[in-house]
């Protein structure tokens, strides 16, 4: 039987319709976990708590904090940084990939649409790699707070990850029937670093393979939405992880046209180098704090209106 995870990227089906509020998380690494949780809890310390959204979309490094705030451990969490590090040290250095990693993470490196046929070349190449193994991404995932009791956070959560096979973009939610900490390493599974992540009958990639580092659509209805995303203050200059040329900006619009209020916001400085880097932790938490402050004005206006 069908198992219904399957979701063709699609703004005006309003999935997001009922919904008041929405927070949608994006991928980028250690750095950005670290980041988002900063940036969250800066927030909360200020008055403005995202965390009571009716509903939470993550991807990749994204569905990692999404699980966290759905769990009710954002707090515990970020006393728990130390995590991160053994997080990064998972992945194999770039230096050190064997071939068949290498040929996958530049495929999806280069990837300049989202094409099915460009998906499934770049998930091909991740079941082919023999890259970080699927249970000690798990295992990992498994100790962060929240995550390791095998029950799903909350009903709001909504995971996205791709089918390393058929390249279809999967909605993770608890009707799925798996645990929250499969769906998070399913949805940070980069290919060639990490092997795809069994869900029930699927091998599954990293969620940011669909040719969008956040799925905004997957809220689109709600009344309103914080996204936080690199994209958002760092613009790609080419196309680039099957992400087209201001496909960020078109995600945005597409998002208001469906009738959803949004705010994106992120880090005022990427450095792709680092994004899987132990060392990047204290000044992504350091950045965003002072982001917080910042936008502590704006983004109380949107929540609260």
């Amino acid at each position: 039987m069908p198992d219904r995870l399957a979701s063709p990227v699609d703004h005006q089906a309003r999935c997001g319709a009922g919904a008041d509020r929405a927070l949608v998380l994006g991928g980028g690494g250690v750095f950005f976990v670290a980041w988002q949780v900063g940036y969250l809890n800066g927030l909360r310390k200020r008055g403005i708590d995202l965390t009571n959204a009716d509903l939470v979309v993550g991807t990749s490094a994204g569905a990692m904090v999404a699980s966290i705030v759905c769990a009710g451990r954002l707090g515990r969490f970020s006393r728990e940084m130390g995590l991160l590090a053994k997080l990064a040290g998972i992945a194999t250095p770039p230096g050190d990939l064997r071939p068949s990693q290498a040929r996958a993470l530049q495929l999806f490196a280069d990837a300049a649409d989202a094409s099915t046929d460009t998906i499934r070349d770049i998930g091909f190449a991740a079941l082919a790699a023999r890259g970080g193994s699927a249970t000690k991404l798990r295992r990992a995932v498994d100790l962060v707070p929240g995550l390791g009791s095998g029950k799903w956070p909350a009903p709001s959560l909504r995971v996205v990850t791709v089918d390393a096979y058929t390249g279809e973009r999967l909605i993770v939610t608890a009707a799925a029937g798996v645990s929250a900490a499969r769906a998070v390493a399913a949805s940070a599974s980069v290919p060639g670093l990490f092997e795809p992540q069994p869900i029930n009958d699927r091998k599954c990639m990293d969620g940011g393979v669909s040719g969008s580092g956040t799925h905004t659509d997957v809220v689109a209805g709600a009344g309103r939405a914080v996204v936080l995303a690199l994209a958002a203050s760092v613009p790609a200059t080419k196309a680039r992880m099957t992400v087209p040329l201001g496909g960020f900006g078109r995600e945005l619009r597409a998002l208001g046209e469906a009738g959803t209020q949004a705010l994106a916001r992120g880090p005022r400085e990427v450095d792709p180098a680092t994004l899987m880097s132990r060392k990047s932790v204290s000044a992504a938490l350091a950045m965003a704090d002072d982001q917080a402050a910042d936008d502590a004005a704006d983004i109380g206006r949107l929540w609260h209106a």
